[in-house]
């Protein structure tokens, strides 16, 4: 009997024993994965945030360094350009800026291609805009008049020299050629003007139609005058004068005398101001953004009078002074040029005398 009781207490003692030891390690682990877990580092939202901040400070740098580079850059070239070269930057970006301008003002109106753009009296006071046109007036005018004075300056440093006779009856004999020509191509163009006359009835275009005939008019009144006039070519002095500039067209660099770079200015004039008035017919006609599908871009010989310079000649610059003329009548604007007189009645139009020095990129010959 003693000796079933001892088996029986040392059975409940060892299974005691058991139990106890098995619940030892649960308990500690407890605590174990605890620690475990508070010494691991949590992400914070903190941490992410200076990243992003970093970064993006970064980046700024970058930028801000990437435009010192750009600006040295073009400081560098600058200084490397000749004063001519020079000159017609500055032209460039003085059209760069008006247009940037001319943009940002638009930006908070939609644009239509077919329709005119319409003006919102609400966004900027009147007389805001008409501060800012005088502004702008006042500083191509001013441009116009130190340009002149330059050249004229210039033009007086250089003797006048003198072609040899022989040269003198060349540019005669091309001359008569170039006339000749030129009135052999006035009855082509007389036919082209009715049948264009009659699409724009078709298209109802009565603001186009109405600028196109009185075009029609001036050339008829310009070339009457040129079939009456009577002209002596020896007392021109364009006849023999030396070549004292040179204007670059297409890559290339033709010469030729003041006489002859003023004929092509005119050219941009006259081009210019009749595309400010297709332009703005188009824009009240509400008819799409077309220069070249008007009869005067496609005739572009008003103001020429077969002199000077070969008519092809005249109708390219013609039609570049049209086509800006043209984009700044018909959506209201002054990018390129202003009004020949400041009064409301004379509606004349003239480019811009950096807009001319930048198109023809013309120098004057010094040597």
């Amino acid at each position: 009997m003693p000796t079933q009781i001892r088996n029986v207490v040392c059975t409940m003692l060892l299974g005691s024993v058991l139990v106890i030891s098995a619940m030892l390690p649960a308990r500690s682990q407890v605590p174990a994965q605890a620690q475990q877990q508070a010494a691991e580092p949590q992400p914070s939202e903190e941490t992410e945030e200076e990243k992003k901040k970093k970064k993006k400070k970064k980046q700024q740098q970058q930028e801000q360094e990437r435009q010192r580079r750009q600006q040295a850059e073009e400081e560098r070239e600058r200084e490397q350009q000749t004063p001519r070269a020079r000159q017609q930057e500055e032209a460039r970006q003085l059209q760069q800026q008006q247009q940037r301008r001319q943009q940002q003002a638009a930006q908070t109106r939609p644009q239509e291609q077919s329709r005119p753009p319409q003006r919102d009296q609400r966004e900027r006071p009147p007389q805001q805009d008409e501060k800012e046109r005088q502004r702008l007036v006042a500083l191509q005018k001013q441009q116009e008049r130190e340009l002149q004075q330059k050249r004229a300056q210039q033009e007086r440093q250089l003797e006048q020299r003198r072609v040899s006779q022989q040269e003198q009856q060349q540019r005669i004999r091309r001359q008569e050629q170039r006339l000749a020509e030129y009135k052999e191509n006035i009855r082509l163009r007389e036919q082209l003007a009715e049948r264009d006359a009659q699409i724009l009835r078709q298209q109802r275009r009565i603001q186009h139609l109405r600028f196109q005939q009185q075009y029609e008019e001036r050339l008829r009144a310009q070339r009457a005058q040129l079939m009456r006039a009577r002209y002596d070519y020896h007392d021109d002095p364009y006849y023999y004068t030396a070549p004292n500039y040179r204007y670059r067209r297409d890559g290339r660099y033709y010469r030729t005398n003041q006489y002859g770079i003023r004929k092509l200015e005119q050219a941009l004039h006259a081009g210019y101001n009749e595309g400010f008035k297709a332009g703005r017919a188009d824009r009240e006609d509400r008819w799409r953004y077309d220069y070249r599908s008007a009869f005067a871009y496609q005739d572009a010989n008003f103001g020429y009078d077969g002199r000077y310079i070969d008519q092809d000649e005249y109708n390219h610059y013609f039609r570049e002074g049209f086509e800006r003329g043209y984009e700044d009548g018909y959506h209201g604007r002054r990018n390129y040029g202003r009004k020949k007189d400041d009064d409301s009645v004379n509606d004349e139009w003239i480019i811009a005398g950096a807009v001319v020095a930048a198109i023809l990129g013309y120098e004057l010959l010094t040597g």
